[in-house]
């Protein structure tokens, strides 16, 4: 009996398809799909969703372990012409007091105390589970100062207003945040796809670990730790962000938490391990946020429980460039125009964020409508990248 494969990617190249197939090929692979933002990446393409039996992929869940994005609506009598006339200084406050970039790290007296209470519950329930103690150490001494901190990439934070169905409602505003568990994941990552390859030199590739064994259990205890901290890392951004706009505003605003979720997991759900590897869950009823670029905004989606897409939808619009082929083919002047009307950061060293190096979000979302239904979309308003 063939294992049930499902492609949906849009402008899907050969070599993302090759990878797939490696991927699926495997014995311990049962179902898969590729989303339609899928590309490629290094093990598994991005945008693929791969389930396995038995056995955990620390490769197919990637480096940035827990990446995903938070929508909060903000609302507040005439929220949009006040966020509009203070956009530079909400602009350049954001950027002066939350961490971003690459090692980019937060001052532990910045943190509010509700996320460090939360931090000292996840390091407790980790103690309890199997671990590796110098991954331990260094959550004890590292883990903390990563919180509240964006990092580098794609990741970002932006703020829009809403439109329904051709509606715009610039009463309701929304707060958009894309980040991970920082170098946390990437640390923990490194260590257990070396540990599963037994190669220094070769490691970002399919290497099973049996969940079973003391590896495989040691990295499902941190992989858990690592997507819970990821999501609070998203929290402690979101605080930052909304009382610095309530200072600069003098007012204290109303928000409302729509999702908080990530596309960057393995979750065991009916004895099955469920690898996204940059794809966000679409179960029935089931909230997700998908931004397309820094011109083109963000839709917050409910998942219509498709068994075809494995539960499952884009993450994004996905690149259409890669991050060196932007840098050569995309003018800082076309990235600025592109831009025009959106308060951002537009300097060389995030043209390979230019709304061109990546795939027709409306394609993406057209290819999955079967799987999700758009609630609403998020207009760009002001924007935030990391480098």
């Amino acid at each position: 009996m063939e294992k049930p494969i499902y492609n949906y990617a849009v402008d899907i190249d050969e070599e993302t398809l090759r990878q797939f197939k490696e991927c699926y090929s495997q014995d311990f692979v049962i179902k898969a799909a590729l989303m339609p933002d899928a590309h490629v990446g290094y093990a598994a393409p991005i945008g693929s969703v791969l389930i396995t039996k038995g056995y955990v992929v620390p490769a197919w869940v990637g480096f940035d372990i827990g990446c995903g994005l938070i929508a909060i609506q903000i609302t507040g009598k005439n929220i949009f012409e006040k966020i509009k006339k203070h956009e530079n200084e909400i602009h350049k406050q954001i950027n002066k007091n939350v961490p971003m970039g690459v090692g980019e790290y937060n001052n532990i007296s910045n943190i509010s105390e509700k996320t460090k209470k939360e931090f000292e519950k996840l390091i407790k329930t980790f103690q309890l589970k199997p671990h590796d103690k110098q991954i331990l150490q260094f959550l004890n001494s590292t883990a903390l100062k990563h919180l509240g901190t964006l990092g580098g990439g794609n990741h970002f934070i932006e703020i829009g207003y809403s439109k329904k169905e051709n509606k715009i409602n610039k009463n309701e505003i929304f707060l958009v945040i894309h980040s991970g568990s920082r170098g946390i994941g990437h640390r923990v990552a490194t260590k257990y796809m070396i540990s599963a390859s037994k190669n220094k030199n070769d490691y970002e590739k399919t290497f099973p670990l049996d969940v079973k064994s003391q590896l495989g259990k040691e990295y499902l205890n941190i992989l858990d730790f690592a997507l819970e901290y990821a999501l609070l890392n998203r929290l402690e951004i979101s605080y930052k962000v909304i009382s610095l706009i309530e200072k600069i505003l003098n007012e204290k605003l109303k928000t409302k938490l729509y999702a908080n979720k990530n596309h960057n997991h393995a979750v065991l759900e009916k004895g099955k391990f469920i690898h996204r590897k940059g794809a966000t869950p679409a179960k029935k009823g089931e909230r997700g946020i998908i931004p397309g670029n820094m011109r083109d905004g963000t839709y917050l989606v409910e998942g219509k429980g498709n068994l075809k897409f494995l539960y499952s939808s884009s993450h994004g619009a996905g690149r259409a460039l890669s991050r060196n082929l932007a840098k050569k083919q995309i003018t800082l002047e076309q990235f600025r125009e592109s831009m025009k009307g959106i308060k951002a950061n537009i300097e060389e060293k995030i043209i390979d964020e230019a709304p061109m190096a990546y795939k027709d979000i409306n394609k993406v979302m057209e290819n999955q409508k079967s799987s999700i239904k758009i609630i609403k979309k998020i207009i760009p308003m002001i924007n935030w990248k990391g480098k």
